[in-house]
């Protein structure tokens, strides 16, 4: 059952700053504290806990009367999390943060400058820096593969210094804003991926109907990752990872192009599995892969739905994506030049 503990509506903010938590103790008073430092104030935070053993999410909000807090009951995953805060929301605009992500003080005026420098734009991601070495990235904004794989923009690389706006596949969850009424029009984070990936299909819809992500590199946060999921190659992630990767594939990928990239996506997975075994680490992206196959019917259903919403065709996927291999193995940043709208295009 959720609860949402505040029972007063004062005026509608600019922003809604929603965070899911799940045992996040020892960063949520970090996170908290940057938000606190921002030179944008007309926002507010709203903690959405999954039901978290270490109580971490009360402990805030009974320090913070201004803090919003819904208590999920159970551990609904970072998409059932979100799309409570997001339905709880006030703000015209929905900023995702993870608890274990620190906003730099003009991480959201950066952001809110750019919904007024690019009005048509209504999806933004954020740099994120190492938290422990901000000279390394944690990503520039999602990049999506031509073999249907999706990875972080620089993801342990040198971070490359100033850059101007451009557009990214997708957003990473982890520090992004979208319009709140968009979102919820699209249905929200789809909640039968539970956690992972779960950003990158969300972005692959707006793709599909003709929306861009724009990259701001001067938004920055600082990113510690997956602190509580016990880090990106524990099984949890990795089971999770697998499989939602795979289903994202089916679900949003549109017809010509599904059929043109399969070969590419079944030799991606084999080389990655490879890979898996040499580090003596099949079984969880393995069980993930089964499990994926033998719940196909629900990629299947989730397909019919997102290419019903599709206004746009194969060939706009495709240049939005990377076709060059060093950028998936090297893992780089892809930032494209904003393209000017064509007339009738929103």
């Amino acid at each position: 059952m959720t609860r949402v503990a505040a029972d007063d509506k004062p005026a509608a903010p600019t922003v809604s700053v929603v965070i899911v938590v799940y045992n996040s103790g020892p960063t949520l008073a970090r996170c908290l504290a940057s938000l606190k430092a921002q030179t944008f104030r007309d926002f507010e935070v709203i903690l959405s806990d999954n039901a978290s053993p270490d109580r971490s999410a009360q402990a805030a909000a009974a320090e913070d009367a201004s803090l919003r807090l819904i208590e999920n009951g159970e551990n609904l995953g970072f998409a059932g999390g979100v799309n409570r805060g997001a339905q709880a929301a006030r703000g015209r605009w929905l900023a995702l943060l993870n608890p274990d992500a620190y906003a730099e003080p003009d991480w959201l005026e950066r952001l809110i400058a750019a919904t007024q420098g690019y009005p048509e734009v209504r999806s933004f991601a954020s740099r994120q820096l190492m938290a422990d070495d901000a000279t390394k990235l944690d990503g520039m904004g999602d990049v999506m593969a031509a073999a249907g794989f999706p990875f972080r923009g620089g993801y342990g690389g040198r971070d490359p210094g100033p850059m101007a706006p451009g557009e990214v596949f997708s957003a990473c969850g982890g520090a992004m804003l979208i319009d709140r009424a968009l979102f919820l029009e699209l249905g929200g984070l789809d909640e039968r991926l539970f956690c992972y990936c779960e950003d990158v299909d969300l972005g692959y819809r707006l793709r599909l109907r003709g929306e861009p992500t724009l990259v701001i590199p001067d938004a920055v946060v600082r990113h510690e990752g997956s602190a509580s999921s016990g880090g990106p190659r524990s099984d949890f992630a990795v089971w999770h990872g697998t499989r939602n990767r795979f289903w994202v594939f089916v679900k949003d990928t549109p017809p010509v192009l599904f059929w043109l990239t399969l070969p590419l996506h079944l030799a991606a997975t084999a080389l990655l599995f490879v890979r898996h075994a040499m580090r003596g680490e099949l079984q969880a992206p393995m069980k993930g892969l089964l499990a994926g196959v033998r719940d196909l019917r629900v990629a299947l259903e989730a397909r019919r739905e997102a290419q019903a919403a599709r206004k746009v065709g194969s060939w706009e996927i495709a240049r939005a994506m990377t076709w060059n291999p060093a950028d998936l193995f090297g893992r780089r940043v892809v930032v494209k030049r904003r393209r000017p709208n064509r007339p009738g295009e929103p």
